[in-house]
């Protein structure tokens, strides 16, 4: 599998030293949308994302992928492609969706900071729970969906493990996991993103700012 072709040169700064408990640097997302979504939806996407890395101390910087010049420099970094369309538009009763959600790019056994996110599939995953609550929070409810399949893809790309655990890195998700008002990491995917090389990576990149 090769990613030339995506046509960037998104550079890693080195890192070095640094102690435990430093302000850590932030993560560049870089996203693409095959269609524009709402604003409450990409709002909600970004919050619940936010909320449910938080404890562990991540934090994101959100860029357009097209605005890339190739000249961005970040400690870590993910490119994440939103497929299908990420709107409420023909929301159905009853909905079927029997493949992944999202899925994260692998060569050669190494994981890849790329990670695609399946809105289609997701709405009609979700879409019978959407129609039994209030239209004007269904965007929001929506984008929360989101947020937590691509935290997932994010796990695996940062706790660098093909692994699954019982939290928001499981395997399989019910609409529940998806809607409900709570859902974050087990102790286990936590703290396999604490002792990550990822964290130690930010954690530096975090003390040397401050100095």
């Amino acid at each position: 599998m090769n990613f030339v072709s995506v046509g960037l040169l998104l550079a890693v700064l080195p890192a070095f030293g640094g102690q435990q408990g430093a302000s850590l640097a932030p993560i560049a997302l870089y996203s693409q949308f095959q269609q524009e979504p709402p604003a409450g939806v990409l709002q909600a996407v970004r919050e619940e994302l936010s909320s449910i890395m938080a404890p562990m101390g991540l934090r994101f910087e959100w860029h357009a992928l097209n605005a890339v010049r190739g000249q961005e420099v970040a400690v870590e970094l993910a490119v994440i492609t939103f497929k299908g369309r990420c709107d409420l538009n023909h929301l159905a009763l009853h909905g079927t969706h029997s493949g992944p959600l999202g899925w994260t790019h692998i060569s050669e056994g190494a994981i890849l900071p790329f990670a695609d996110i399946d809105c289609d599939g997701i709405r009609s995953f979700v879409q019978g729970g959407l129609l039994g609550v209030r239209a004007e929070l269904r965007e929001a409810m929506f984008g929360r969906a989101l947020g937590r399949v691509l935290a997932h893809e994010l796990y695996h790309i940062f706790a660098n493990t093909q692994h699954h655990g019982s939290g928001v890195g499981k395997a399989a998700y019910t609409v529940a996991n998806l809607l409900d008002e709570n859902f974050q990491f087990d102790e286990k995917e936590s703290a396999a993103l604490l002792t990550s090389r990822t964290h130690e990576l930010l954690t530096a990149a975090g003390e040397d700012s401050l100095r």
